[in-house]
């Protein structure tokens, strides 16, 4: 069976919308640990309401939506076979994509794992509408490197923000601002942390959506280039308050959701 096959909305599926109590369980785990991924997809999928059903049915019925379906790629598996890279010149997407990748110690399948910790691929519905969904998922990583934000705590929920202006989950949202509160609480920083993550908004709202680019031809696309065309701007806000934070002998990679300091 192939991806146009499939229904585009299994009879098993169903549309939560915003369940709070959930969201807050799991972001106080995710306070505990901030590596627990896992934690970020219960509240993704706990808030994952109309709108994000919206915007997969009308990608999946657009001319590109319908040839990526035909296609049938698979993102991480494409993402993590570096060797497929190797004509690439060093100012690619894909030369920074797999610079950022072995810098991190991070693959494409490790996050597929970590999703499936939650949700087994066997309990999923088999519809198309998952196919988008495990795009949005799939692209995490991409999103870094084309925006420019970092894995630092500032940055995770900077682009958080972005992302929630690109695929409109209100969980990323949640997230991303209550990422910021903890990161003021935790660091006492004079650095304007909220209009990082306005910022991340502005610019995620004005960018075209990454998650419907053609991934292969992307990665081989001139990163400057990319930028341009999908119209992502550079996070300056993010960039002052990393240096304030520095100046402040705080960093904000050593910022732990949870309250503590790393060593």
């Amino acid at each position: 069976m192939t991806l146009l096959d499939l229904p585009l909305v299994a009879p098993e599926r169903r549309v939560s919308g915003f369940r709070p109590l959930k969201v807050l369980r799991h972001f106080g785990k995710l306070v505990e640990d901030k590596e627990d991924t896992e934690q970020v997809f219960h509240i993704i999928e706990a808030t994952k309401g109309r709108r994000s059903h919206a915007q997969a049915h009308d990608f999946i019925a657009s001319p590109q939506g319908q040839r990526l379906l035909r296609q049938g790629a698979s993102i991480p598996a494409m993402l993590d076979d570096h060797a497929r890279w190797a004509d690439c010149g060093p100012e690619t997407v894909a030369a920074h994509y797999i610079a950022f990748m072995k810098r991190e110690g991070l693959s494409a399948a490790g996050l597929v794992a970590e999703s499936h910790k939650w949700a087994p691929p066997e309990s999923l519905p088999k519809d198309q509408t998952q196919w988008y969904f495990d795009r949005l998922r799939d692209t995490h990583d991409l999103f870094h490197v084309l925006t420019g934000y970092g894995r630092d705590a500032l940055g995770e929920v900077s682009l958080l923000a972005f992302s929630y202006e690109q695929n409109h989950n209100l969980g990323i949202l949640f997230i991303a601002y209550a990422g910021a509160r903890q990161i003021r609480k935790v660091s006492g920083t004079r650095a304007p942390i909220y209009a990082a993550i306005s910022e991340g908004r502005r610019l995620g709202r004005a960018a075209a959506k990454i998650a419907h680019q053609d991934i292969e031809a992307l990665m081989r696309e001139n990163i400057a280039a990319a930028r341009a065309r999908l119209g992502i701007g550079r996070p300056e806000v993010y960039r002052q308050c990393l240096a304030i934070l520095h100046s402040e002998g705080t960093l904000s990679e050593n910022i732990s959701l949870s309250g503590a300091q790393a060593a």
